[in-house]
Formats: structure tokens, C-alpha cells, sequence
């Protein structure tokens, strides 16, 4: 699964918005939205919450753990411990980076909350190459992959697969055959 795919199921995640129009209640495949009242908030899924944004037909309100001290508190407890902590959304990366893009001008300090963001991605992405490579080295025959989420388990698949399927393919050449003879069919 690519960036793209995980993006695309991070859109039907749930966010809030306030909407400056009126409409029923609309019904959808994946189910009931609305009824859209002006100045009342209401949890559309995030496809929708930044088409609406983008239309101006809405102010988008961030989710409550994208907050600045909330964010440098997982930050930091990330850093200090030496397995994954838990994220507060399985989706966290993609939500903030879609928020972001379109509708930062509704997101309190969207620059530092971008930092965060950032500096969580990359303390978990470097302990996941730790991690790699330690499981490459130990040559492991299982992993256990606890509160990683769906993007970074994707951003770093392809490539501990391709390092996986070498490591098997020098170890199956320098193993000796039991039989040196071919065997013609």
C-alpha cells in the first residue's frame, strides 16, 4: 500500500466542522451526515470536511490532540521511551498534513503544531530503522509492529522487504547444497 492509498483511508475519519449553510440530513453509503445547521458544530468525515472548506461552506475545528503542549508532551514521551508509544490517531500523520494544506488558517498555531508533528515522525521513523536493522542483524523470523500506524508501517515496507529478500538470497547462496549435481527433467 502506498503514501496515496493510506491517505485516501485517513479521508473517512472523522472531524468536526462548523457549517454557515443549512441542509437536511444527507445519507451516504458510508452512512448519515448532517443535518447542517449554521453555527453548530457537526462530525462529517475529513473528504468532506475539506471540500467544504475549500467551497467556504465551512470552518474546520482541529481534533482535540492536535493541541501544541498535548503534541510536545507525546513528543517527548516518544523520545523517552524505547518502543512505539501509542499515537492519538492511526491516522495523525496524514490528518495534520490535510488540515494543514487546506485549512490552516482554523488550526491555532499551525506552524509549531507542523514542527510536532514533524519531529514525532521523525523519532519514530528512526526508531523504526533501529529497529530494522536490529531485527536484520538478530536475524529474526518475526517482528512485532505495536502502535505503528498504517503510513509508517507503508513508508518503510517496500523497503524492509527488498532488505529481508536479499538477506534470504545471500543466506539460501552461501549455505551448502546438499547436492552438487543438477538434475536435468
Amino acid at each position: 500500500m502506498d503514501a496515496a492509498e493510506v491517505e485516501f483511508l485517513a479521508e473517512k475519519e472523522l472531524v468536526t466542522i462548523i457549517p454557515n449553510f443549512s441542509l437536511d440530513k444527507i445519507y451516504l453509503i458510508g452512512g448519515d451526515l448532517g443535518p447542517f445547521n449554521p453555527g453548530l458544530p457537526v462530525d462529517v468525515p475529513l473528504w468532506l470536511a475539506i471540500n467544504l472548506k475549500q467551497r467556504q461552506k465551512c470552518r474546520l475545528l482541529p481534533p482535540e490532540w492536535m493541541d501544541v503542549e498535548k503534541l510536545e508532551q507525546m513528543r517527548d514521551e516518544e523520545r523517552k521511551e524505547e518502543t512505539f508509544t501509542p499515537v492519538p490517531s492511526p491516522h495523525y500523520m496524514e490528518i495534520t498534513k490535510l488540515l494543514l494544506n487546506h485549512a490552516s488558517d482554523n488550526i491555532p498555531k499551525a506552524d509549531a503544531i507542523r514542527t510536532l508533528i514533524k519531529d514525532l515522525w521523525d523519532t519514530r521513523m528512526a526508531k523504526l530503522r533501529v529497529s530494522a536493522d536490529s531485527f536484520v542483524r538478530q536475524q529474526e523470523a518475526h517482528a512485532k509492529l505495536d502502535n505503528l500506524t498504517l503510513m509508517e508501517i507503508s513508508s518503510s515496507g517496500a523497503f524492509l522487504t527488498q532488505a529481508l529478500n536479499h538477506m534470504y538470497k545471500l543466506r539460501t547462496n552461501l549455505q551448502p547444497s546438499e547436492s552438487t549435481q543438477s538434475q536435468d527433467f
